[in-house]
This record gives structure tokens, sequence and C-alpha cells, in this order.
């Protein structure tokens, strides 16, 4: 069955949004192609700290870019509408952050913060500046998670009671071995600006282009990966997140100097609310996973399991007509006396070809081509537009951040973490 996608009007000529990308690495310059797709959005500007990224730019979108390795530089223009925000996670919060004081709207690479106590200022200052800001887990802008939230809140797999997610890699680029340009040196990357606040360090290429390797820059496995997985089921659920945290795991193959895990599983208890019932959450991420789908999820109900991957599965199969009985221990008069009740409830039924209990599985299937990461940015500039909220704003980001970074926490100090979903916080 296939998934309807949204249509997207044409817009006026006149109509334009000059946008800038701040961090133009792999996912910079994929957002920047997204955004480029919706019509009225042109590129003015980038910025980055390494200077053949800024050639790499003008040689691809234009001579005519305003570059720069200062982003203040970027957000002083008046002529600049919105920015990406692309750069290593260290660098969310403080830029997003300054550009919506600044009166750009803001579309932030996920995870949103980088470290939970960020997460509150980020959401006081879009509420401060009344720009949209709009988090890059584009899942929560996808038609297949769409059908999959109606589909559950329809009941098609009974009460829930268990989720399970996974987003594995097998590959050296999955696991964040990223190329390194030969000629990185001190004179064409801004050491101290890449930086930031993080610990101070001599240069040292390897850790900027390969910064997720790293708890100084980044948020490892949880803060990648395990943040699509809470986005795309806060938004499937309607929900505001778990009450007790636990992860584990492990570096099991990639020793190359990096200094957070290959291998992440977490375990979520979630609270019952006016939308979901009390249920469990399973996520894994394993780079070294020799086959099988890179990711998904199974939602098991009582009635079925939904699954969403590329397309949306809803299997059923239909609960025994009797509930059986074990009675092998009893005496045998016993015995006897408890068949003669059970059959008088339970008649027998001899078996036959209809008797055998049938499978059922829908399959909705989106579009030929179909693009989350393309609707995710329409979505943001139609809010642009119109000024109407996005769904995945500050707080919404920091809901799917918090038990995300929560579960570093938790692999770092090997504890259980009590969350509140509510508050966005860690308990006392």
């Amino acid at each position: 069955m296939p998934l309807a996608a949204g249509a997207f009007a044409q817009v006026s000529p006149n109509d334009r949004i000059r946008i800038a990308t701040i961090g133009i690495g792999g996912m910079g310059t994929a957002d920047t192609n997204a955004a480029l797709t919706v019509p009225g959005v042109e590129l003015a500007a980038v910025s980055d700290v390494y200077d053949g990224r800024l050639v790499r730019a003008k040689e691809v979108y234009g001579s005519h870019l305003f570059t720069t390795r200062d982003y203040r530089e970027i957000l002083a223009r008046r002529d600049i509408d919105a920015v990406i925000v692309g750069t290593p996670d260290h660098w969310h919060a403080r830029i997003s952050i300054d550009a919506m004081n600044a009166g750009k709207d803001v579309y932030c690479e996920k995870p949103m913060v980088q470290r939970i106590e960020e997460g509150a200022a980020v959401v006081a200052a879009q509420k401060k500046t009344g720009r949209i800001l709009q988090v890059g887990s584009q899942r929560v802008s996808s038609i297949i998670y769409e059908k999959a939230a109606e589909l559950i809140r329809a009941g098609a797999i009974g009460e829930f009671n268990l989720v399970e997610a996974w987003w594995d890699r097998n590959s050296a680029i999955g696991a964040w071995q990223y190329s390194l340009p030969p000629d990185a040196s001190p004179d064409n990357i801004d050491w101290d600006r890449f930086l930031g606040h993080a610990p101070k360090r001599p240069f040292e290429p390897v850790r900027l282009f390969r910064w997720r390797n790293y708890q100084d820059y980044g948020t490892g496995v949880a803060g990648d990966l395990f943040v699509h997985l809470f986005s795309g089921m806060h938004f499937i659920l309607n929900s505001t997140g778990p009450e007790r945290v636990f992860a584990t795991g492990g570096l099991r193959f990639w020793k190359d100097g990096r200094d957070v895990p290959d291998v992440m599983l977490g375990l979520y208890d979630y609270p019952k609310t006016a939308h979901h019932p009390e249920f469990t959450l399973f996520l894994r991420v394993n780079f070294v996973n020799g086959a099988g789908e890179t990711s998904g999820f199974r939602f098991v109900g009582s009635e079925g399991v939904l699954t969403v991957g590329n397309h949306v599965t809803v299997a059923k199969q239909p609960r025994q007509t009797e509930p059986g009985y074990t009675i092998n221990t009893f005496p045998k008069a016993l015995q006897e006396r408890f068949l003669a009740g059970y059959r008088a409830q339970y008649p027998e039924q001899r078996p036959n070809a209809d008797s055998m209990r049938p499978v059922s599985e829908d399959k909705y299937m989106p579009p030929r081509g179909y693009s989350d990461h393309q609707h995710h940015h329409q979505n943001f500039f139609a809010a642009v537009r119109s000024r109407k909220p996005v769904i995945e704003d500050a707080e919404f980001g920091f809901r799917a951040a918090g038990p995300a970074l929560a579960s570093n926490v938790s692999y770092f100090e090997k504890r259980q973490i009590a969350w509140d979903p509510v508050g966005i916080r860690v308990k006392a």
C-alpha cells in the first residue's frame, strides 16, 4: 500500500530565503544540498575552520559565496535569513543561541546539545527570540513514521509493551573513520576556533576530521545514533521520554585511539502517559555488525508487531482459541476431573485446514525516490515562511538528546540514571 507525500507549493522568485551553512563537513554538505532542493532557498555564505572546505564550497556552489572561518561574521550579515549548524556537537548550543539572538532561524544538526546542562539555555533562547529552530533528526518529518504513528493510535497491534530499535553499521566510514586531507596543517585550520571550550591540546588533525570519536567534541554512539531513534520513537508515540536509563557496551573493534564505544546497548523504562501505556525500550548500535538491516524499529503489541524501516509493516497472528493445560503431574482422577471441566468450556475441535491460525501482514510503502531528509528541510523552510512552529523544535530536540546523553553518563559511570522526562533533567 503506497504512502502519500505532501505537496509543496511553488514560491515566487521574489520570495527568497538566503541561508548560510556553519560547518560544511559531511553532514553540513548533505544538509545544504537538501536545503537547496527547496524552491526559493539560496546559499549566500559558508563558515568552516578548515580552509579547504571553504575552497570546495566555492567550487560547488559558486565563487559568489561569502566564506569565513568565524561564524560570527555570518551572523552579523543582515542578508542572511537562516543558518544550518553542521559543526561538531560541542559547538551546537553556542552557535544556535548566538544565531537566534542575531535574528536568524536555525536548522541545527542532532544532537541539539553536547551536554545535558546546555539544553535549557537553547530552549529559553528559542522562546525568548521567537525564532524557528528545527533539529536535524529527519524521521520526525517522515511520512513513514507518520504512518506508523497513525497505525499505533488506531490500535493496529493492540496494546504495545516493548519497543526494540537498532542502528548498526559495518564499514570504516560508518564507524567514523573519515578521510583526512593530506594538506591539513595549522596554516589552513583554525585549531583554537575548532577547540572552542573543549580542553586545549596541540594540533592533531585527526581530532577535527574524526571528531565523533572523542568525548571532547562529540557525543559518541548515543548522541550520533541513539538520538535518531529517540526522536523517531518520541514522534510516533507522542512521548516525552523515559524515567529510567541504563546503558552498557564497550570498544570492541575500532581501537583507533577513540575514547567512545563502538558497541552500545540501552534499556529505558517509559512511564504510562495519556498517549501511551508503560513500556520498555531497547536500543542497540554495533559498528561491526556483519549482516542484517542497518536500522529499524519493532513495536511489539498484544495483537501484532509493527516494524518501521524504509517502510511500515504490520504483522499479526491470532491468539490460540484455548489457553491449554499442564496437568500431567496431577493424580489421574484429578486430571479427568480437570479435563471434564476444561472441555465443557473449550469443546475439542478436530484439526483441519481451516483450524490453522492465519498470519496477516500489511505493508505500507513510500513513493519511489521519497527522501525524509528533503522533507525535513521542506518543513523547516515552510515554517521559516509561515512562522508556524515546527514539531522538532528546541524542546522536542532536548527531550530526544537528554536521554541519549544520559546514556553516556550511564555508560561511563557504570550506573543507572533516574531521568525526569517532564523537567528534562537527571533526577537528584
